[in-house]
């Protein structure tokens, strides 16, 4: 998986929301917006190759989460993110 160039999360009160610079593929109608968990996973895996399990290795590595949750909680996400058209095909 690799999230979509141009896309820029910013900050909305206390949540963040994605935005696109220059991108016509993504259905802006719907807004796209992350905790700051999937925030925090979504800067740090922006410019790279990554599966759901280096996903849960972030959760586990900052919060205290199991492993079996934590990549729960990323297939999950991964998920949301690649219905939401984040994800480079």
């Amino acid at each position: 998986m690799k999230i979509l160039e141009g896309l820029v999360l910013r900050p909305l009160g206390g949540d963040f929301i994605v935005t696109g610079d220059g991108i016509a593929r993504i259905d802006f109608s719907k807004v796209v917006s992350m905790n700051a968990t999937a925030a925090y996973l979504f800067k740090e895996l922006k410019e790279r190759e990554f599966t759901a399990e280096d996903m849960a290795r972030l959760l586990t590595d900052r919060y205290d989460v199991s492993a079996e949750t934590a990549l729960a909680d990323a297939r999950t996400l991964a998920a949301s993110w690649q219905d939401a058209g984040l994800l480079a095909e």
